[in-house]
């Protein structure tokens, strides 16, 4: 038992013995691990983080697009509410003015049949007139061709032409023009 206590002090020692192999193998380790670590960050770290930041930027740009995009939505969703408020301005506005040039063209269209009524009114009158005239003119004939008659019967055995015409010239004289005209 004493050897084997004695290996296991040995152990022990050699254990917590600081040589000189042990050092150099720490040492080494030490720069493995920090070549490795420098080879890895240069191979894969960089990498990495260079993917990162490269997602970041375009997870931020997006973000920045969204909210310029956003804000250009809300600019246009005025801008179409203004107008469509506008819109029913509008609307009102040009029925006015459809309004407005019914009503002229009603009052042109009523103007042109009231000259066109004149117009035929006072033809009309006019015909009328001709037509007075002419009845006026057919009447006188008429009873200047009884009166004739008449007066030739009557004084047919006594009187002559001459003084037949100057009896009737006389009477019509007598009676006037304003009674054939009326």
């Amino acid at each position: 038992m004493g050897a084997l206590v004695q290996t296991n002090v040995l152990a022990y020692e050699r254990l917590f013995d600081l040589d000189l192999q042990l050092l150099a193998d720490s040492v080494l380790l030490v720069i493995s691990i920090f070549v490795l670590y420098i080879l890895l960050s240069y191979l894969l770290f960089n990498p990495a983080r260079n993917l990162l930041k490269n997602r970041q930027e375009k997870i931020k740009n997006d973000i920045d697009t969204a909210a310029k995009d956003k804000e250009e939505a809300a600019k246009m969703k005025a801008e179409y509410e203004e107008r469509i408020k506008n819109i029913d301005k509008e609307a009102e506005t040009i029925l006015s003015d459809a309004r407005k040039k019914a009503l002229k063209k009603e009052a042109k269209i009523v103007e042109e049949a009231k000259e066109e009524a004149a117009r035929i009114i006072s033809r009309a009158k006019e015909e009328a007139e001709l037509e007075k005239k002419h009845a006026a003119d057919d009447v006188k004939k008429e009873i200047i061709s009884i009166a004739s008659i008449m007066a030739g019967k009557v004084v047919s055995a006594s009187i002559d032409t001459t003084v037949q015409d100057g009896l009737i010239e006389e009477t019509l004289k007598e009676m006037g023009d304003e009674t054939w005209l009326s």
